[in-house]
C-alpha cells in the first residue's frame, strides 16, 4: 500500500505527462494579456469599472477596452498597467 505522499507524486506524474501542451509564441502571449486585462478589471474595479457588472468575463478581445477604460478613468498605476497590456 503506498502512503499518500507516494500516491501524489504519482499521480502528480501521470497528469503532468498527460498535460503537456505546446502552444505557439502568440497564443501564450494573448492567455497572459488575458489574465492581466481580468486582473487589473479586479484591482481597479471601484475606480475604472464601477459602472460595470463585477463578474464580467474579460475575454482576448476585451483587452483594448479594458486598456483604454484604464487610460480614461484611472491613475498612474492605471496607466502603467495598459501600457502593459497593450504591449
Amino acid at each position: 500500500m503506498a502512503t499518500p505522499k507516494q500516491y501524489l507524486q504519482q499521480i502528480g506524474r501521470r497528469g503532468g505527462l498527460k498535460s503537456r501542451r505546446t502552444l505557439d509564441p502568440e497564443a501564450a502571449r494573448d492567455m497572459v494579456r488575458v489574465r492581466e486585462a481580468r486582473r487589473a478589471f479586479r484591482r481597479f474595479g471601484a475606480t475604472c469599472f464601477w459602472s460595470y457588472r463585477p463578474d464580467l468575463v474579460i475575454g482576448i478581445a476585451d483587452v483594448p477596452w479594458v486598456a483604454g477604460q484604464l487610460r480614461k478613468h484611472g491613475n498612474r498605476e492605471a496607466w502603467r498597467v495598459a501600457a502593459r497590456l497593450c504591449r
